[in-house]
């Protein structure tokens, strides 16, 4: 698939963060290889071994085919793209891949210097509408003990979890517990992206 393709169009849509960066979501398509190779070098090695749960550099070729050929079903998987006048950049991605009957493992990554804006609770939240729209029923996360960000967060809502080899298990039943963002129109956006009910192409919803 592309940008172009059906799919893919119906589910882009762009956002405007608190700090008035705009930015523009969808699905991952093979031609953002590129961009994702080029977002693992910009990650800081910290950064790398949260999301990794080991110290990697880049990723391979084989690596990248699977992390962008992905079939929208058992493998999804949505980017976050600043964009600016003279060019595009990718900040962020979000992904499950479905590990047995209504339960997947899920990621997401923000580039160091886009963190703490807000981007990857959207994200979290996008992916994982995706994924009950899909049959998923629950989310596992493999996180590192470091990882305060999202222990923090598995608190709040009460998540199971438990250790496992040095990572922190943590399992998310879906739909995600009720918080600030659902009752905005923020999260009506992300509702329709994921259901493939929406497409903006000039305008932005506001966050």
């Amino acid at each position: 698939m592309n940008e172009s393709d059906p799919f893919i169009a119906a589910r882009t849509f762009d956002i405007q963060l608190d700090d008035g960066m705009q930015v523009r979501i969808r699905p991952i398509v093979p031609a953002d290889r590129d961009d994702l190779a080029q977002g693992m070098e910009e990650l800081s090695e910290e950064s790398r071994y949260l999301r990794f749960l080991r110290s990697v550099d880049h990723l391979s070729g084989r690596e990248l085919s699977y992390l962008t050929d992905v079939d929208y079903d058992t493998h999804f998987a949505w980017v976050a793209m600043e964009m600016t006048e003279e060019d595009r950049h990718g900040i962020g991605v979000a992904r499950y891949v479905l590990i047995d009957h209504g339960l997947a493992e899920a990621a997401v990554v923000v580039l160091d210097r886009y963190q703490r804006m807000g981007l990857g609770g959207i994200l979290l939240r996008l992916v994982a509408e995706s994924a009950y729209e899909n049959g998923i029923r629950r989310f596992r996360a493999w996180v590192a003990p470091g990882n305060t960000v999202v222990t923090k967060l598995a608190e709040r809502w009460h998540l199971a979890r438990r250790t496992e080899e040095g990572a922190v298990v943590i399992d998310m039943p879906l739909p995600l517990p009720t918080a600030s963002l659902v009752d905005s129109s923020l999260y009506e956006t992300l509702r329709e992206a994921a259901a493939g009910r929406i497409h903006i192409e000039d305008g932005h919803a506001d966050a």
